[in-house]
């Protein structure tokens, strides 16, 4: 089978952080250990092969080709393996145990828990957050946390895959291939706003508006939030699509003060530094994870407020961290996906990416403008490259689609117009 194929080899690793810090809107794709390659269907044994239908490109798969991936979660991963975790496919056969006949359509919750390693339940995995599972490096399968960073748990930018039974959840009839294909990055961005859920009255700053961003505002409205939800975006798509997912105000400041103006707090002059900001938002969820991001989102925050780092940051540099004692901040970080307090029935708690999927085919969750971007498996060098460039490209999520090849190329959705018909 046809598979995009990810190789280790640190000289090209270290060329693409190279690369990444002198053009960072660039995909190198000669410098990237990345191919499209005829390799073996091998899955693991007991689990069910899937035929992939669209494929999105994560954030991660960015960091990893760009070379800013932290030296840390090294271990957490195998290689060589095959990209693609953000997935809805056709199964290749029946599934009993869940009711599901093969050509059935799936998304496919892509952690390797304790569960899925022929493992017993850490006290993680036992307690529903199988997200912090203490095994990821143990048991039958390589070690790696996801599906697509795995050696022979491969991902679906390949024409075939296969997943574990527990992984799996049946599509609903009228949603779209288009908006199933997001289940995966809206239930990242899930996960962090059930564990953080803001109380009524409260002001809310998301800092980044890309994918996941726009995840985070519609997750928190279509969950009934009366929080005024501010976000910072940076591209004129970015700012309609979040207008259209029911943010009270856009913001982009490009200082302190800016800043204070912006989310309605005092500004207060500093002799170095920058100045200060008094008063400020109750929870940032900043889906970025940069210094400056960082910096601003501790300044942003009253005192008691919450600060979230839902964006996947490595390394920051020269941040005052003052605010976090002074004023009593706390902050919390979120992977991936797993079980969560359900707002709408306190004291239950839910699968989150089984109430993604709800808010999916919910019919009132907006969609339009976020899959913006399809291409074919052997356009992969396109699909990252409009993926890096999303001021000049007005990418949000970029998918591969291995359906057919989309006719012309590239296919495009611009942010407020409907998918075309017949699409899913």
């Amino acid at each position: 089978m046809k598979a995009l194929l990810y190789r280790r080899s640190v000289p090209r690793y270290l060329a693409c952080a190279l690369a990444s810090k002198l053009a960072p809107r660039r995909f190198f794709s000669s410098l990237a250990p990345l191919s499209l390659e005829t390799v073996p269907f091998d899955p693991p044994k007991g689990w069910v092969s899937l035929t992939p239908r669209l494929c999105g490109l994560c954030g991660s798969d960015l960091g990893l080709l760009r070379g800013v991936e932290s030296p840390l979660l090294e271990p957490y991963a195998s290689l060589p393996f095959i990209l693609g975790h953000e997935m809805v496919a056709d199964l290749g056969q029946d599934v009993p145990e869940l009711g599901l006949r093969a050509g059935a359509r799936v998304v496919v919750e892509p952690g390797l828990p304790c569960a899925v390693r022929g493992l017993p339940d850490c006290p993680s995995c036992r307690e529903g957050r199988y997200n912090r599972c203490e095994r990821f490096l143990d048991g039958h399968l390589p070690p790696g946390s996801f599906l697509g960073f795995t050696r022979r748990a491969g991902g679906a930018m390949a024409e075939r895959t296969a997943a574990h039974p527990s992984r799996l959840l049946a599509v609903p009839d009228g949603l779209r291939d288009e908006d199933a294909v997001l289940t995966d990055s809206l239930a990242s961005a899930l996960q962090p706003v059930l564990d953080h859920f803001p109380k009524d009255g409260s002001t809310v700053l998301i800092y980044g508006a890309g994918i996941v961003g726009q995840h985070v505002l519609r997750c928190l409205r279509g969950l009934g939030s009366r929080s005024r939800i501010l976000v910072a975006a940076r591209h004129p798509v970015q700012v309609a699509l979040a207008r259209e997912g029911g943010a009270d105000a856009t913001i982009s400041p490009r200082s302190r003060k800016e800043l204070a103006e912006a989310i309605g707090a005092r500004y207060v002059p500093t002799t170095l530094g920058g100045g200060n900001i008094e008063g400020g938002v109750d929870v940032v969820f900043d889906c970025v994870g940069s210094s400056r991001t960082f910096g601003d989102g501790l300044l942003a925050l009253a005192a008691g407020g919450t600060y979230v780092m839902v964006g996947a940051g490595a390394r920051l540099s020269d941040v005052d961290i003052s605010s976090l004692w002074f004023r009593e901040l706390t902050i919390a970080g979120s992977s991936g996906c797993a079980t969560g307090p359900d707002p709408r029935r306190p004291g239950e708690r839910v699968r989150t990416y089984a109430l993604a999927l709800e808010l999916l085919a919910s019919g009132t969750y907006p969609t339009a403008g976020l899959l913006s971007h399809t291409f074919a498996l052997d356009q992969w060098r396109q699909a990252f490259g409009t993926a890096f460039d999303k001021r000049g490209t007005g990418s949000v999520k970029v998918a591969i689609d291995l359906r057919s090849a989309p006719a012309g190329g590239a296919r495009e959705e611009k942010a407020g117009e409907p998918p075309a018909a017949g699409r899913g």
